[in-house]
């Protein structure tokens, strides 16, 4: 599986317009309901199911990364949209710092297995500190796409 496969098209939101949290996690939601990638008639749920999960465990897992995630029973394939705020948001991360990129991943409830691939192609690019860096600097979706083409073809190092 390669990033590439998973966002969308249109998913990609340079700069966010968002300053916090919830509304971040709604403007990517959007992304993806605008980018085909889920129904409008779920995007209520899909909202309420990750903001609940965020409440109870934050997706904020450090180094200034959040991967905010949701398995649901109308999500046909995989997508994921990215959203990066110059100035961070609060997100209760591990490390108590600001979250300036945000993956946010819809999965098929029917197929687990491929939402754990999606989380590990998205964690093995964001361990590394250029990927992270080149990603919050990128001043348009296509420079994004081109960084995700790079990682997918194991050309972005440490």
């Amino acid at each position: 599986m390669k990033m590439t496969e998973i966002i969308r098209p249109g998913s990609i939101r340079v700069p966010l317009e968002s300053t916090e949290r919830d509304d971040a996690i709604r403007e990517l939601i959007d992304a993806l309901v605008e980018s085909g990638a889920a129904p409008a008639e779920i995007r209520d749920d899909l909202l309420e199911k990750v903001l609940e999960r965020e409440r109870k465990h934050s997706t904020g897992f450090g180094r200034g990364v959040a991967v905010p995630h949701v398995k649901h029973p109308k999500i046909e394939t995989m997508a994921a949209a990215i959203g990066i705020s110059p100035g961070g948001i609060e997100f209760n991360s591990l490390d108590k710092q600001p979250v300036y990129t945000i993956f946010l991943l819809l999965s098929p409830q029917s197929r687990p297995e491929e939402h754990l691939q999606a989380m590990e192609v998205i964690f093995k690019s964001l361990s590394k500190e250029t990927f992270r860096r080149t990603l919050r600097q990128a001043e348009d979706a296509q420079k994004i796409h081109d960084l995700l083409d790079d990682a997918d073809n194991h050309r972005v190092v440490g």
